[in-house]
């Protein structure tokens, strides 16, 4: 009897899926949701990891809880494993967005090569001599518009925006020069450094065009982008950010809208209960 139960249940899910007005613009990519990871001991997912809607970054090794990262992307998108510079903090050294990807120039020829290789064609890839070489530190963007050091070389701007296909502001966050440090962005909104004044907040959001909220990830820590992992349809936390953090991560990008509210709501409690 079970089995005769779950049967018209499935069956329904795929009718939806062939409904246009049950599918999203992703409509591959029903489950929109923020999920929790981990790097080894490390709850800073966004320093070993980078993720775009056209492609991702992982850095070598990991436990079961960083592969999350992959399996769940794998289907849509290439996952590329790999190092920047012969270490692993492949998420504070890069930027990029479906466009393009910047590398520091003390990227490996080999590790170029592996990751033009493995890349979506028409993705661009650049690497930059420039002298603040974290340059995911020092670049937030998503696929219209980066916000940038303000100290960056004028040959850096001019790189990010025709390789990224961006619009370029120089900007800090709550004072901090680091914009990529302390904001995620993506074309559904961002998130920024708890303590950016309400003026900034909508200043920032005007720039990037997309609603935007401060808050914090990994239980209260400000350092937003290593801790938060985020593109249009998924997001990966670290295991320390709270179911509350959580609700505002899934409500800012537009994450888990595909199911209603109390669905969601059930299933992070669930969720809850397992850690």
């Amino acid at each position: 009897a079970g089995l005769r139960q779950a049967e018209p249940r499935k069956r329904k899910r795929a009718d939806q899926h062939t409904n246009p007005q049950a599918t999203t613009k992703h409509h591959h990519h029903r489950r929109r949701m923020a999920l929790r990871a981990q790097f080894e001991n490390s709850c800073e997912v966004g320093v070993f990891a980078k993720i775009t809607n056209a492609y991702a970054l992982v850095s070598q090794g990991g436990s079961s809880r960083f592969k999350v990262i992959t399996s769940e992307l794998a289907d849509h998108i290439p996952v590329i494993e790999t190092s920047i510079a012969n270490v692993r903090v492949v998420g504070r050294l890069t930027a990029g967005n479906k466009n393009g990807l910047l590398l520091p120039n003390t990227t490996t020829d080999q590790e170029m090569l592996h990751i033009k290789n493995s890349l979506p064609d028409g993705v661009v890839v650049q690497r930059i001599e420039e002298r603040l070489s974290a340059l995911g530190n020092v670049i937030a963007c998503n696929d219209y518009v980066a916000l940038v050091h303000p100290d960056l070389d004028k040959e850096t701007e001019e790189i990010i925006s025709d390789t990224l296909k961006v619009e370029v502001f120089r900007q800090t966050i709550a004072g901090n020069v680091l914009v990529g440090t302390y904001c995620s962005v993506t074309n559904q909104g961002a998130l920024v450094h708890p303590a950016t004044p309400a003026e900034d907040q909508d200043e920032l959001s005007s720039l990037l065009q997309v609603p935007l909220v401060a808050g914090t990830v990994n239980r209260g820590s400000d350092v937003i982008s290593a801790g938060l992992i985020v593109n249009d349809w998924i997001a990966f936390c670290g295991m320390d950010t709270t179911a509350t953090e959580i609700s505002v991560i899934e409500s800012i990008f537009k994450l888990g809208d595909a199911q209603p509210a109390k669905l969601v709501k059930e299933m992070r409690t669930a969720l809850i209960d397992t850690l």
